[in-house]
C-alpha cells in the first residue's frame, strides 16, 4: 500500500469481510483512532461527511515483504532474538500477540530454544465504544504462562496499550515479562510498566512550525 486511498479501500474490504475495527486496526498497523476513520472514509462520501471523525497523525507501517518471505522473516527473528538473548538468566517462554507477532515470536522461540505462547488482546473484539480490558486471552494450544519468565514478542507498538495488556496479563497469571521486542515503535518507549522495550526500527516524529 502507498497511499491513503490504498489504505482506505483495504479497510472497507476488511470491513465487508466482518473484521472488527480492532482487527482491521491489527491488519492495517495503525491505530484505533485511525482505524475508525479509514473505516468511515470507505463508507463513501455521505458517511465520511457524517461521521464527524478527523483522522490524527499516524504513521502506517507496511512489513509485508518481510512477511510474506519466511526466509526474509527468520532474519528479522534472528535479529530480535538477539536483542533479548542477553535478558534474563532463565526464560524459557516467548509469547507472541496476536495475530501478526505470533509467527514472529514462532522463529524468536525457536532462535532462543525457548517454549511458545500466544495472547489474543481485547482489541480483536473491539467494534464500537470501550474496550473490555478484560476480554483478551491466552490460547491453550499453546504453553501456559504457569509463574514463568518470559519474552513478548509482536510487530508493531502503536500507542502501547496492547502491549500493556498483554504485560498485565502475563502477570495475572503469575508470569514476569523479562522484555519485549518488536518490528516498529511508533511511540520510542524505553519501558512499559517497568519491562524493557526493544525494538529493531524507532520512529520519531519531527513536526515543524512553519
Amino acid at each position: 500500500m502507498k497511499n491513503v486511498d490504498d489504505l482506505i479501500d483495504s479497510a472497507a474490504e476488511l470491513a465487508e469481510r466482518g473484521l472488527s475495527k480492532g482487527e482491521i486496526a491489527d491488519e492495517l498497523n495503525v491505530s484505533r483512532e485511525t482505524a475508525s476513520w479509514l473505516v468511515e472514509r470507505g463508507g463513501g462520501s455521505e458517511g465520511a461527511e457524517t461521521a464527524g471523525t478527523t483522522a490524527s497523525a499516524d504513521i502506517h507501517v507496511d512489513w509485508s515483504a518481510l512477511g510474506r518471505d519466511s526466509t526474509r522473516l527468520g532474519y528479522a527473528a534472528s535479529a530480535m532474538a538477539d536483542l533479548l538473548a542477553k535478558q534474563g538468566e532463565a526464560v524459557d517462554l516467548t509469547v507472541g500477540i496476536e495475530k501478526a507477532g505470533a509467527p514472529l515470536a514462532t522463529a524468536v522461540a525457536d532462535r532462543l530454544d525457548t517454549d511458545l505462547g500466544t495472547y489474543a488482546p481485547a482489541k480483536h473484539q473491539w467494534d464500537e465504544g470501550d474496550i473490555d480490558e478484560h476480554g483478551g486471552g491466552f490460547s491453550r494450544n499453546f504453553a501456559a504462562i504457569r509463574n514463568r519468565d518470559c519474552y513478548v514478542v509482536d510487530d508493531i507498538i502503536t500507542s502501547g496499550t496492547t502491549m500493556r495488556e498483554s504485560i498485565d496479563a502475563i502477570r495475572e497469571q503469575g508470569g514476569e515479562p523479562v522484555a519485549c521486542v518488536v518490528l516498529v515503535d511508533k511511540m520510542g518507549y524505553d519501558d512499559i510498566d517497568g519491562v524493557p522495550v526493544y525494538s529493531l526500527v524507532d520512529v520519531v516524529r519531527v513536526d515543524r512550525e512553519e
